[in-house]
This record gives structure tokens, sequence and C-alpha cells, in this order.
């Protein structure tokens, strides 16, 4: 009942939805049925992250894909990484948990305002690309550093894609999860 529930939410969802959140949906290398399930352990990961008294929430984003989980961002200690990491793994659907997790350090030259315009642009570069279909790619940066997620339809756009984010001004690394489907 609770997942007709849920379900029910996220087809009312999708139809109030913008024109951009309905094309990423047509666009998506998975089914209907396959976006609602990875949203869903999305959600309850990150509710997991969100309720305990040792994560720093707002440190972590949580991403699924298949019932893949990658969890990315900072942690202040080993402790909070590695609960960040059981918490995940503790969600029911979970297959495994990839991380690109750094401690949290003081980078010259990337603030907040450079890691925000280096995601701007990069996604507007990734959405602009004829050869990557940037809606499959979800992007975050870590200190600088790109990450690329995602389900894509070749190796060709995988490629295509971290080349676009390498050339992003104020990229220092790319770390590509993006996958064939």
């Amino acid at each position: 009942m609770q997942r007709a529930l849920y379900f029910f939410l996220f087809c009312l969802l999708l139809i109030s939805a913008t024109g951009c959140t309905a094309y990423k949906v047509a666009m998506d290398e998975r089914s209907l049925g396959q976006i609602y399930d990875d949203e869903e352990i999305t959600f309850k990961v990150e509710k997991e992250l969100l309720n305990d008294k040792d994560v720093s929430y707002l440190d972590f984003k949580a991403f699924t894909y298949l019932g893949r989980v990658y969890l990315v961002g900072e942690y202040e200690d080993t402790y909070q990484r590695d609960r960040a990491v059981r918490l995940a793994r503790g969600v029911e659907g979970v297959r495994s948990v990839t991380t690109y997790l750094l401690p949290k350090q003081d980078v010259a030259n990337c603030g907040t305002a450079t890691s925000v315009r280096i995601g701007a642009e990069l996604d507007k570069n990734l959405l602009e690309d004829s050869d990557v279909s940037g809606t499959n790619v979800d992007t975050k940066i870590v200190q600088c550093n790109a990450v690329l997620l995602g389900l894509v339809s070749s190796q060709t756009e995988i490629s295509r894609a971290e080349s676009i984010a390498r050339n992003v001004p104020g990229v220092r690394q790319v770390k590509n999860f993006l996958r064939v489907r």
C-alpha cells in the first residue's frame, strides 16, 4: 500500500513537473519503474543521513542508479564517513554503495562561489553538447573536482562528457562514475 502511495505521488510530481523534468524522464536510460525505485532509495538514504546525529547531512549527496548508491561529498572524520556508508548500505533495495568522499579541507581558490560557477558551467556545457544527453548526466563539484554520475547510451558519450568536464575552467580533477546502460 505504501509503495502504491509513493508511486502515485511520484506520478503526480511528473504530471505537475516542468517540461525540463518531463524531458529528463523521457530521455532517461531507465524504465519509469526503475527511476521510481532509484528515487525512492535516494530519498531513504538521504532521510537516514538527515536523521543521524553523527552525520552532517549537508556534507553528503546521494545518487542512485539501478539500485547502486553513490555517496559524494566531504566528511569531518573517518567515523562520520564510515557511518554514512553504513547507513546507505542499510537501506532496503541498495545493491552496492560507491563513494567519492574527501576529508573536509580549505582548498585554495575553491570556495563555494567557485564550486557553484564550475557546476553551473559544467551543467550548461553538458546540456548544450549534441553528443551527450546532458539530462542523463548528474554532476557534483567537491573541492573543485567534478564528479560525473548517471547512465548513458555509449562509451563515446562517457568520453565526451569527461572531456567537457576537464575543459571547464577551475576543474582540478574529474571523477567519472558514468556507466553505459
